[in-house]
């Protein structure tokens, strides 16, 4: 699939609309995984707007987004980066035919303080 195809395919799965971004930063400044992240939420929108995807499908950044959508709070023109992420991440996964995280990857991976819903998001997250 070409990039623009791409970002077609990605707009329609998110449902959010790339040109309204203004640029601001401030979906990055308040993001929790900033540090994680190759590519950040300000950066994924320019990208996108821009159809320049295959950078995006090859980071590690689509993996490190909490999808809390606190960059979608601050956005002041309704941009939602976490949708564009999340979206780009399901063009990322479904082609290879393969999960990010197996029921066997569960077990090691909880611990006491954990809520079991953080754990059931991310299964359906990493999953088909």
């Amino acid at each position: 699939m070409n990039n623009q195809a791409l970002k077609k395919e990605i707009l329609r799965m998110s449902g959010t609309d790339p040109m309204k971004c203004m640029a601001c930063g401030k979906c990055t400044a308040t993001c929790p995984a900033f540090d994680e992240m190759e590519y950040h939420p300000h950066q994924f929108v320019s990208m996108i707007k821009n159809a320049n995807i295959a950078p995006l499908i090859r980071s590690e950044s689509v993996y490190k987004c909490l999808t809390c959508f606190a960059c979608a709070e601050r956005c002041p023109r309704g941009v939602e980066p976490a949708k564009l992420i999340e979206a780009v991440r399901l063009v990322a996964i479904r082609p290879q035919g393969k999960n990010r995280m197996t029921a066997g990857d569960i077990a090691e991976k909880l611990d006491d303080d954990m809520p079991q819903q953080a754990i059931v998001a991310a299964f359906r997250k990493y999953t088909k």
